[in-house]
């Protein structure tokens, strides 16, 4: 098939990102069967872009409704500008653009509505389930100039600590098992809850949430940042970021924020799993941990952790872009919104797959963290571990405690959602 790279070229108006944009075999050049599968996309994509900024379905786009449009992405312009905007569009003087008009100018540009969907679709910001695996979310260049980015992130942070406070009963019934469970084979979610209630009381349920909410600020912060360094890495300036890049740069930036909050989960597990009166806070049980058995013992489950980073994000990235493929090919007919439903239930499904791929890594870390607390226990690595609870517990071992951990996701969701959105109002953060 004749190539349409030279053509590109030549011809002015087709700017070289089309080429790395329609060149799906990836091998340098545009054939026909490429280029005319990118304009069929392409004109999709315009369509919607159109209809959205089309706030009163009356065919065409006028001045008021670009101003409207651009203020829900934090650029505030006038309506003198917004008119020069239409002129350069414009083709028949009418100072209004109708969908002809519109195809024609943005048929050669691949971006159209990809500021709606990076606004619609974010994954992470404002759904919080106990876990700090996901890749962070995208934001686009007006957010992060505006400010709305930081607020975005504050929203999600009270979001999470709501939630995770909510459900901190059913997390430290997850660690219970996980630890404890392996010695009787017989701890279900009532005898759990029994024995935690009366060892220490109903306040004994919230134990470990403190240093679990503590940590969503620092982890929050070092996760955006660094994600933003490896994408600068990984990315040429101005490039659009794939999947896959994203992945990796995700994977990294999560890693990094485990790194340097690590200690914070060992110290969770440690009050999560200790008794009644053995730490009086989170500063005496790190004090009694480094003085009895070094900083390492800071570290201990470290390794499965890092290794449970892959499987989870990667899974969870996998499905929620495959899900969210899905529903724009299939029904995003008049708007990229997917609508509350839509964004949950695909959040759900993503961050449960990933959870069953990485949660005999997760129990195997808390095991590795709590193990200086069991009398008589012998200490194990990693491998060690992994060989001990499939000899005596089966693969079902694996997954000690995973029913209470999905018991919350449901809750956590929702509350997270809920606190999500009134703190976006409250912080004055842009919407649609």
């Amino acid at each position: 098939m004749a190539s349409l790279t030279p053509f590109i070229h030549v011809h002015s108006g087709l700017p070289q990102k089309i080429l790395t944009t329609g060149d799906i075999n990836k091998d340098g050049k545009l054939d026909f069967e490429e280029f005319m599968q990118y304009l069929k996309d392409h004109e999709k994509k315009m369509k919607l872009a159109f209809k959205s900024l089309d706030k009163n379905n009356d065919g065409v786009i006028e001045a008021s409704e670009i101003v409207q449009s651009l203020q829900t992405l934090g650029l505030t312009i006038s309506e003198q500008q917004a008119e020069l905007i239409l002129q350069s569009i414009d083709t028949d003087g009418t100072m209004t653009i109708d969908w002809n008009e519109w195809r024609d100018y943005f048929l050669f540009n691949p971006v159209t509505d990809i500021e709606e969907i990076i606004r619609f679709w974010k994954h992470s910001t404002g759904i919080d389930i106990g876990d700090s695996l996901t890749i962070p979310d995208e934001f686009t260049e007006e957010e992060k100039k505006s400010g709305q980015w930081w607020r975005q992130l504050l929203a999600g942070g009270i979001a999470g600590a709501v939630s995770r406070t909510s459900t901190a009963p059913l997390d430290r019934l997850k660690v219970m098992m996980q630890v404890h469970g392996s010695k009787s084979g017989k701890m279900n979610i009532y005898d759990g809850f029994r024995q935690m209630v009366k060892e220490g009381g109903i306040r004994s349920l919230w134990r470990g949430n403190g240093t679990n909410v503590l940590k969503i600020a620092p982890e929050t912060a070092v996760k955006f940042w660094s994600y933003e360094q490896y994408k600068k890495l990984l990315t040429v300036e101005g490039q659009k970021i794939g999947i896959f890049d994203r992945f990796i740069s995700g994977s990294l930036a999560g890693a990094t924020a485990q790194t340097i909050i690590y200690p914070m989960e060992v110290i969770k597990t440690r009050l999560a799993v200790g008794k009644t009166g053995q730490y009086y806070g989170i500063f005496d049980c790190a004090k009694k941990i480094l003085k009895h058995e070094g900083v390492g013992a800071f570290y201990k489950g470290y390794i499965p952790n890092l290794l449970g980073i892959v499987p989870y994000a990667g899974i969870d990235l996998a499905v929620y872009e495959l899900l969210k493929s899905y529903w724009l090919d299939n029904y995003a007919k008049d708007s990229v919104n997917p609508g509350v439903i839509v964004l949950l239930g695909c959040g759900i499904v993503s961050s449960t797959c990933g959870q069953l791929a990485s949660y005999p890594l997760a129990l195997v870390k808390t095991r590795m963290q709590a193990q200086a607390m069991l009398e008589g226990t012998k200490q194990m690595n990693m491998v060690g571990l992994f060989r001990r609870i499939i000899s005596k517990e089966g693969i079902p071992g694996l997954y000690r405690g995973i029913t209470p951990n999905f018991m919350k996701v449901l809750p956590a969701v929702g509350i997270s959602y809920v606190v999500y959105e009134n703190m976006k109002q409250t912080l004055r953060v842009t919407q649609k």
